[in-house]
């Protein structure tokens, strides 16, 4: 219902903004016709040589008269070079009004607003803080699409700048979702510097799109459990987050340098989530990895299954897929795309993390 709604907007808007242009429009197409009858009934052309006359003669071409004219072809010239000079100067100073109401501003707005309809399978990071912006670097180096709503004009020239799209909204109001895309996303990240305005997000977000992917940023404790009880599908700190990390490199350093050295390589890690539908599964010759064989066809790895709470870490050859598990693959495009291909009709929707 909000959706058909902000359609029944977009219509109206459409019609406001085109409304300027029927007085020039209909004001030439007169001139048009009445010249083209003119010459008509005084030199007896054909319609197609008095329009081109007429046209020739408004314009101030100069290419010459089509044949010689009579005395009454010359009055019809006159009245039409004058009406040519009138419906100009109007023509001009509506231009300059509109200009002035920043009518062409909304024009590109509505063209904007038209791409967003038509953008799917996209990210949208609300918020162009410090942490949207490096999010939104990272998904424009993996060529992903995104999208930045962003309240504040100063960090919205800042992202348009660096060449994102960029939506000028709050990001707390259901339209402002919607007209970004929050049905047709890949995942919603919200970056807010509030943690009551990234629950606020979020709450909205999952009553909206039931099943979109969200991804919150919290402050404090008290926040992530209040973000996951509202819908969030993945809650990260900050503070935590690098804590995490700095230990890790503490500990761990060669796997902390393989996640660096994976962001810039041509391997990704994608989820790839299976139905519930178990009649889904029928078609496949084997439910265990050494009978499906998806390794040594597709040549991406299985990383890990998540059954549940449950997680399977490298699993062996014996191991079987079954109905609402997550498999957690490794490889190129290609090699996760073919894979993709030998799950089939098994996939229930598919999630992706580069990394």
């Amino acid at each position: 219902m909000k959706n058909r709604r902000v359609l029944i907007l977009l219509r109206l808007r459409v019609r406001e903004l085109l409304k300027p242009w029927f007085g020039p429009i209909a004001s030439l197409a007169v001139l048009l016709f009445l010249g083209a009858l003119g010459y008509r009934l005084t030199e007896g052309w054909d319609w197609g040589d008095c329009l081109w006359m007429v046209l020739i003669t408004i314009s101030t071409i100069g290419f010459g008269e089509i044949e010689p004219l009579s005395a009454a072809g010359r009055i019809v010239t006159a009245l039409i070079i004058g009406g040519g000079l009138v419906v100009v100067q109007l023509t001009i100073k509506r231009v300059l009004a509109l200009i002035e109401s920043g009518y062409f501003r909304r024009m590109s707005e509505l063209r904007f607003r038209r791409l967003l309809r038509r953008m799917q399978d996209h990210v949208i990071i609300c918020g162009f803080g410090r942490i949207g912006k490096e999010i939104a670097e990272q998904l424009q180096s993996e060529t992903v699409k995104t999208l930045i709503v962003e309240l504040d004009p100063a960090r919205k020239n800042a992202a348009i700048e660096q060449g994102f799209n960029v939506l000028l909204a709050d990001a707390t109001l259901d339209e402002t979702l919607l007209v970004a895309g929050i049905k047709q996303c890949r995942s919603l990240v919200v970056t807010l510097p509030n943690d009551a305005a990234n629950l606020y997000v979020v709450l909205s977000a999952r009553g909206l799109s039931p099943k979109s992917r969200l991804i919150a940023r919290a402050e404090t404790e008290e926040a992530v459990n209040k973000l996951k009880l509202a819908g969030a599908s993945v809650v990260v700190s900050p503070y935590v987050a690098a804590g995490r990390t700095m230990a890790a490199t503490a500990l761990r350093p060669i796997a902390v340098d393989f996640l660096d050295l994976l962001a810039g390589s041509q391997c990704e890690i994608e989820e790839f989530l299976l139905t519930s539908d178990l009649s889904k599964f029928k078609d496949l010759a084997s439910r265990s990895l050494s009978g499906l064989e998806l390794g040594r066809q597709s040549g991406a790895m299985v990383l890990a299954i998540r059954d549940g709470a449950n997680l399977i870490a490298n699993p062996g050859r014996d191991v079987e897929i079954a109905p609402g598990q997550l498999l957690i693959a490794l490889g190129s495009k290609k090699q996760l795309l073919r894979l993709r291909e030998l799950l089939g009709k098994t996939l229930s929707n598919v999630e992706k993390i580069t990394y």
